[in-house]
């Protein structure tokens, strides 16, 4: 039996580097210890001796460990990490999680050397700090290379400086890219092979030109040292934080002002699309930048400013990464037909606190009878309805006032209280509405019915119902 040929690309693939010596020597000194002192009120006296229940020396045990009452006294907890320079004026770039509480940041150079620090800006989000520190003269600094144009298989080299020990070389491979860990929002890390162990928080990971192409952050480790699996923030994430911390101390991130959740194969079914790709917006927030209908509850934004949005939590990340007061393209699936609506993005900070202020008042509807599909019973929204299940005064709708145990609703997490405030993207307020609706659907040959869903308090969420 003859073996195969390798594919031409695999024929022509190089080994990997003999030695990386020369790369790491010209690197060394730009990567430091970080050192952190935080000072803790230690108001712990150990355990506390008690005398029996009801007895007369209970005066005596406690006038003993109180003593005279002295204040608590302070004590020094000390953290060490990694980081790097990126200017030979003294900045340097380290983890959030290295300084965070920090009293005193002090930087620990290659050479021995040791240089306060001052805390630029941090950004929990993507754990990512800016220190400044005023050296005596021009200190080594790397450069950032391109983290996009990374491959999964490039090599790729971490430099820490643990413990203050000294500069600490591994090397490995980019093992996969676009990570998500579940440690922030804008999950999008680099995962490598390389050595990443305790203490090289923050410090950089290199490609073979020498150019930083992330900042070490995470490993996943049963024993706490290395077993190959890293993660870094890639550079195409934490260049433009690294900026605005430089610029403003903080971070100025846009905002679409939508709420979004996953789309589903059987949400793309009903939605007449052939994949389930992009990020469905369950709800637009009050006064943002899309409440003047550019983009509605129902849309699945597909592109965003360029950017395929695959998934749902490629949105976040990609809006977040772009300029406040930017105006942008944005691709929706709007009733089965792909538009382009141009939206200018708000800040996030600020749509953060508008988001928990929007109040709205609802005007009453008239009575209907209660009417039955789908496994739920659907009730007039009266004032009634919103004083038993506590239904916010903004919520619009038909009330779900019963679920069949065992139904679909019932296994989709649908209950009583909840409102159903549309169905296949078009609005019901009537019982009445929601039975013809249905009725619209299964002659137009839908299986699914999607229907938009409020909880009392308002928040929104799309579900599925099978329909046959």
């Amino acid at each position: 039996m003859v073996a195969a040929p390798l594919p031409a690309s695999a024929q022509m693939i190089e080994p990997g580097p003999s030695s990386v010596a020369d790369i790491a020597e010209g690197l060394l000194d730009a990567v430091v210890n970080i050192s952190t002192r935080q000072n803790v009120d230690d108001d712990s006296k150990g355990p506390r001796m008690k005398a029996p229940e009801g007895s007369p020396f209970q005066d005596f045990f406690d006038e003993f460990f109180d003593g005279d009452k002295q204040a608590p006294r302070a004590r020094r907890v000390s953290s060490l990490g990694s980081g790097f320079v990126i200017d030979p004026d003294g900045t340097v770039v380290t983890n959030n999680h290295v300084i965070e509480g920090a009293d005193d940041i002090e930087v620990i150079f290659a050479d021995g050397s040791k240089l306060k620090a001052e805390l630029v800006g941090a950004d929990t989000k993507t754990d990512l700090a800016v220190l400044k520190v005023n050296p005596p003269k021009p200190l080594k600094a790397v450069p950032f290379g391109d983290s996009e144009a990374m491959r999964i298989g490039d090599w790729v080299m971490a430099i820490g400086n643990p413990f203050g020990l000294g500069g600490s070389v591994s090397i490995g491979i980019i093992s996969a890219r676009g990570r998500d860990i579940q440690s922030g929002p804008y999950d999008n890390f680099i995962q490598t092979d390389a050595a990443i162990n305790r203490g090289n928080s923050g410090g950089p990971l290199f490609n073979m030109k020498g150019e930083v192409i992330g900042i070490n952050t995470a490993i996943i480790s049963p024993s706490g040292g290395s077993i190959g699996i890293g993660f870094s923030v890639p550079t195409e994430m934490a260049v433009s934080v690294i900026e605005q911390l430089r610029e403003f101390g903080e971070t100025r991130r846009g905002w679409l002002g939508v709420r979004i959740q996953p789309v589903t194969d059987e949400i793309a079914e009903s939605l007449g699309m052939t994949t389930s790709i992009g990020a469905l917006v369950a709800g637009v927030i009050k006064d943002g930048p899309v409440d003047d209908g550019s983009i509605k509850a129902g849309d699945v934004i597909t592109e965003f400013d360029g950017h395929v949005v695959a998934e749902m939590r490629d949105l976040p990340r990609i809006v977040a990464e772009s300029p406040v007061g930017k105006a942008v393209d944005v691709k929706v699936v709007r009733d089965g037909k792909e538009i382009t609506v141009k939206v200018t993005l708000g800040r996030l900070e600020d749509g953060e606190q508008l988001a928990q202020a929007q109040v709205d008042d609802a005007d009453q509807t008239d009575e209907a009878p209660e009417q039955n599909a789908l496994g739920m019973t659907y009730g007039e929204l009266t004032e009634d309805a919103r004083a038993e299940f506590s239904i916010a005064d903004d919520v619009e709708g038909v009330l779900i006032s019963d679920v069949e145990e065992g139904s679909m609703a019932a296994e989709k997490g649908i209950v009583a209280g909840n409102v159903i405030v549309e169905i296949a993207q078009s609005a019901v307020d009537t019982p009445d509405d929601v039975i013809a609706r249905l009725e619209e659907l299964k002659d137009d040959g839908r299986r699914n019915a999607l229907l938009m869903i409020a909880s009392p308090d308002g928040e929104l969420r799309f579900v599925t119902i099978r329909m046959d």
